[in-house]
């Protein structure tokens, strides 16, 4: 089987303000980075708001569906950052990032592919249920944990977030289902001020991973081997879900690890593995941070191409 690789042109259209680092180019020089790459390319589909309401309400759904401007751009934040935008050519965009990641689960677990990188944007770890910030706006890997819970019928699924910020959106729209395992490293402190090692959620399957300042990747590869993988064994998910943000490298401009794309590179060799052992190698993977350009396309093809040596 094959590595299946989820993106689309939408994704160029979700324009935000001039001088953002969640931009039009970050989504361009992944694809130009994976240009080359033997991946099943598949487009994401627009995502029913069933899919989406696992997660958000109605309400919410709509609230975001009228806010698509005719022109300029709408600011989605209720008084948390200034940072979360839709232009008139998002609403595909917003909408295909929650369906690529849905369609993904669909391909992993039917055996059409092996495992999937969805290459969308807007990111979506930091959204909460009716609370848009920090660039995100669906909680697109949340939705597709949910789709292979409560439509596949899968008993326990992971979620790997390994973006330099807490996934605090992914916590809040997963944590009260105990068959759902979520595990983020981030950097602390650091925005948005969450993922204290002590907030483990109300039924224990919350797994943060604290990281100070200057952390190497070596370091979070001991950390990862010493409390992810035996996290992942205990809890035995049918699916591993990655929210792969690449912006702990360290060139990002918006933290301060010291992360490598080689880093990326042996991480994600450790969660393919574990995965082969406790899921039959099912992984799915989704685009959140990672702001340095350079940074960012070295990072999302070393990510692919240990995915791709893993479904070989």
């Amino acid at each position: 089987m094959k590595t299946a690789l989820l993106t689309h042109a939408d994704g160029l259209l979700h324009v935000t303000p001039a001088g953002m680092p969640e931009q039009v180019a970050r989504l361009a020089y992944i694809q130009r980075a994976l240009e080359d790459l033997d991946l099943l390319r598949v487009d994401p589909p627009l995502a029913e708001d069933a899919d989406i309401a696992r997660c958000h309400p109605q309400d919410y759904i709509d609230f975001v569906r009228a806010k698509v401007p005719s022109d300029g751009f709408a600011g989605l934040d209720r008084d948390t950052d200034a940072e979360t935008f839709l232009s008139p050519t998002s609403y595909n965009a917003v909408w295909r990032a929650a369906g690529g990641a849905v369609k993904a689960v669909d391909m992993v677990l039917s055996g059409e592919a092996q495992n999937a990188f969805v290459a969308m944007r807007p990111p979506g770890h930091h959204a909460e249920q009716s609370l848009p910030m920090g660039f995100c706006i669906f909680g697109n890997v949340a939705i597709a944990a949910k789709h292979a819970l409560d439509h596949h019928g899968l008993d326990r699924v992971a979620v790997v977030d390994f973006d330099v910020h807490h996934g605090n959106g992914t916590q809040a729209l997963l944590q009260d289902d105990p068959r759902a395992l979520v595990i983020t490293s981030q950097q602390m402190p650091l925005w948005p001020g969450t993922g204290a090692a002590s907030d483990r959620g109300p039924h224990g399957t919350v797994l943060n991973l604290p990281l100070a300042p200057g952390t190497d990747g070596n370091h979070a590869i001991s950390e990862y081997e010493a409390k992810v993988i035996p996290a992942l064994i205990k809890h035995a998910p049918d699916l591993i879900l990655i929210s792969a943000g690449f912006d702990a490298h360290q060139d990002d401009p918006l933290a301060q690890l010291n992360w490598t794309a080689d880093t990326y590179t042996r991480l994600t060799d450790m969660l393919t593995q574990t995965a082969q052992t406790l899921c039959k190698g099912r992984v799915v993977s989704v685009l959140e941070g990672g702001y340095d350009l350079d940074a960012l396309a070295a990072c999302a093809r070393a990510h692919v191409l240990s995915l791709m040596k893993a479904a070989q």
